[in-house]
């Protein structure tokens, strides 16, 4: 993902809680490396398992991600 891209889209992802002094507990992974990751998939037409390993948590947190 370009920077240019990534500009784009960063406003439009929510804030995470522990940020916003909700609490909770802060993330364990950057959100433009969970968008590549998705980009990733998609664009290579691979299913949720087949995800390298290079990706999160082996890709848990990415559908995780995807999900929310």
């Amino acid at each position: 993902m370009t920077d240019a891209e990534w500009a784009a889209i960063r406003p439009l992802l929510s804030v995470p809680a522990w940020l916003q002094g909700r609490g909770g507990q802060p993330e364990g992974y950057c959100h433009r490396q969970m968008l590549d990751a998705i980009r990733y998939l998609a664009a290579g037409g691979i299913s949720w398992r087949a995800m390298p390993a290079d990706f999160p948590d082996g890709g848990r947190r990415v559908y995780a991600f995807f999900r929310r």
